[in-house]
């Protein structure tokens, strides 16, 4: 037999953002990501939905660093990429971008079946920060975009069951330290691409594990899913219609319409919305997206990919403006439809001891008429799709993977992180077809290899800080029996923190300042731990002594430690505003270089300091000016307290919030 499937690599030219550095302070304050469903709702949920809610949330990104190094100037750079294709389809893969399907071209019509971003832009929306928005994305770890979303993954070829090739991505998830892989390969002659998914537990314990598969397409559509019914988030709000935190409540909806409007097309909601869909046990499972003419995209999978849901930006403001913050003027806007293991993004899955779960997608091109009563829409469409896909072919070729998807990999096309290779020499684990070999080890993980053969955490070079932290429980045991320098009392009480233990953690950063001789990263986590202890004064003291500290410590050196002075700058000048030193945090202000107080986060921060000094005509200024914070969270409307703040002794009242600074993502009160 001809196999006509070919596996390449190209190099994209892409206007792109550089990440810059990661933030190198380690991150102990709880995830904003923390949901929590109202009590009123759970009585009307399903038993395992409600379980599935409840079950191990995260509570931190450790030993994950934060990515907010990123601006927002874009250069041609290039992107490299991996393409598969056959006669039919031809699928763009980026490795260094987490694995991330950029593009899927059916290529008899010539017709991109995505929405395709035409520029890297990162923007603050992972769990960890950097991710950029379009093509198809493997979210694993959390609720929420997966940390690998700006990372590298490994990739190679493998056999394909067809007797042709597969292209195999595989990575070591840190969160919940999770090896996984993704397999996508294109039969001759298939208008479908398959991607087969496995997910493996080594530990001796059962892991809670999350997966969904995001697939941007153009906005303008109806949104097509086996459901009458959908569960709909929506935070609860406080005084003046703030959010409490994000509690929430998860209402039952009807599909398609809902208050009055077809919410199946997301041109017609006002707001952003999750819509997660209530497929029936014996349905199948699948999601599409369709044009006025009924083309578009259609994903399916076998049934352990259980959950299906449409995400809307909505036409209002906020959502337009992170629409183009996300990419650039004059491109078309996106929805997401998605599929996971469970029926909402709210709930974690159990993952049994040195067991595993996997399933298979496909993707491809669809058509069906998209107009008329809702019902005849979904029998016609799934019709139409068990025509072109039967629901056993899809059961056929996953269990045809299978066998496949423990394959030794061949020719190694990119390569991810050292992490998986360094858990897999600790723990010795055999992972038939995902090898984590030792050649892929950094100097990131050369110091914990130290610790695990020599007993002893090494200090770093010369006039470097201190790098990240390993947390899990086997890496917290060798640091409490290695030889107490300052250092691995850092790095203890770190791993400490993470654990819960928040009292053992204030020791061992007071014991390792008693023989430091620079104390700024201890004195750090301390500050953090007076302002989740409700001490801002004390916190602001230790964050004034810490930066004094690292600024002795780094000297002139520029380079290594900019990305430091800026992270530890900026948490200071926010801890002494909130107490009211202003004359302290405007000595931290002067102290950080010129670049880093250009950037648009520290020009908000400039905003509130000279706020705080009385200043505000200067402070107007920086408004008028025009600022753009690259990392500004979703949801945060720290932009609009700090505008209504400036505004807001004006006799007419606080001005409306111009509209380059409105990323509101729910009604204004």
């Amino acid at each position: 037999m001809v196999i006509v499937t070919t596996i390449r690599h190209e190099v994209l030219t892409l206007p792109a953002a550089s990440l810059g550095a990661d933030n190198p302070l380690p991150p102990l304050r709880p995830l904003d990501e923390m949901h929590r469903i109202d009590d009123r709702d759970k009585a009307g949920l399903p038993r395992d939905m409600v379980r599935q809610i409840g079950h191990a949330p995260l509570h931190s990104l450790l030993p994950v660093p934060v990515r907010d190094g990123y601006e927002r100037s874009r250069e041609p750079r290039p992107v490299d990429a991996l393409v598969i294709e056959n006669d039919r389809l031809r699928a763009t893969v980026l490795p260094a971008l987490g694995g991330r399907i950029s593009s899927l071209v059916h290529k008899p019509a010539g017709r991109e079946l995505l929405y395709r971003n035409p520029v890297f832009q990162p923007a603050n929306f992972a769990l960890n920060g950097a991710w950029f928005s379009g093509g198809i994305e493997w979210n694993i770890g959390a609720t929420g975009h997966t940390t690998l979303s700006c990372s590298p993954v490994h990739a190679a070829r493998v056999p394909a069951p067809d007797g042709g090739e597969m292209l195999r991505l595989w990575e070591w998830e840190r969160l919940r330290d999770l090896p996984f892989q993704v397999d996508l390969w294109l039969p001759d002659g298939s208008d479908f691409l398959y991607v087969g998914v496995r997910i493996r537990n080594p530990h001796e314990k059962p892991v809670p594990t999350y997966w969904w598969s995001n697939i941007a397409v153009p906005e303008e559509c109806r949104v097509l899913a086996p459901a009458e019914e959908a569960y709909l988030p929506h935070c609860l709000k406080g005084v003046g219609g703030a959010p409490i935190g994000y509690e929430q409540r998860l209402r039952r909806v009807p599909v398609p319409e809902y208050d009055g409007v077809d919410r199946t097309y997301p041109p017609r909601s006002t707001y952003p919305a999750d819509y997660f869909y209530e497929v029936p046990e014996d349905r199948r499972r699948w999601i599409a997206a369709l044009d006025t003419g009924g083309r578009g995209l259609v994903q399916t999978s076998t049934d352990v990919l259980r959950g299906r849901k449409l995400f809307v930006w909505g036409r209002g403001p906020g959502g337009r403006s992170w629409q183009q913050w996300l990419t650039e003027p004059g491109t078309g806007g996106y929805c997401e439809i998605q599929a996971g293991l469970a029926r909402t993004q709210l709930e974690h899955v159990a993952l049994d001891a040195e067991s595993e779960v996997s399933w298979l997608e496909a993707y491809g091109p669809f058509e069906t008429p998209p107009e008329g009563e809702w019902s005849g829409v979904l029998a016609e469409a799934e019709t139409r799709l068990e025509t072109v896909l039967p629901r056993a072919g899809v059961d056929a070729a996953y269990e045809a993977w299978q066998p496949y998807a423990g394959t030794e990999p061949g020719e190694r096309l990119a390569t991810g992180s050292g992490w998986g290779a360094l858990e897999v020499l600790r723990a010795g684990w055999k992972l038939p077809g995902t090898p984590f070999d030792e050649t892929t080890l950094t100097e990131e993980q050369e110091p914990w290899l130290h610790l695990l053969r020599a007993g002893s955490f090494p200090d770093p070079a010369a006039g470097r800080p201190p790098g990240g932290t390993l947390v899990a429980r086997h890496w917290r045991d060798m640091l409490e029996t290695a030889p107490a320098t300052p250092l691995t009392e850092y790095h203890l009480g770190v791993a400490q923190w993470h654990a819960g233990d928040r009292a053992q953690a204030e020791r061992s950063w007071e014991r390792g300042l008693r023989h430091a001789s620079s104390g700024w990263p201890a004195l750090r986590c301390l500050a953090v731990a007076d302002q989740e202890a409700r001490n801002p004064e004390r916190a602001a003291d230790r964050y004034a002594e810490a930066f004094d500290d690292l600024c002795r410590a780094a000297g002139d050196t520029a380079g290594e430690w900019t990305p430091v002075t800026a992270a530890l700058g900026r948490e200071a000048v926010e801890a002494l505003l909130a107490v009211g030193r202003t004359a302290d945090a405007r000595s931290v202000w002067r102290r950080l270089d010129p670049g880093t107080r250009a950037r648009g986060r520290f020009r908000l921060a400039e905003t509130a300091l000279l706020l705080a000094e009385g200043r505000r005509e200067e402070a107007r200024a920086v408004f008028d000016a025009g600022f753009e914070v690259a990392d500004l969270r979703e949801g945060d409307e720290v932009i609009g307290r700090l505008w209504s703040t400036l505004t807001g002794e004006a006799p007419a009242g606080p001005e409306p919030l111009p509209e380059r600074y409105d990323f509101r993502m729910r009604p204004t009160p």
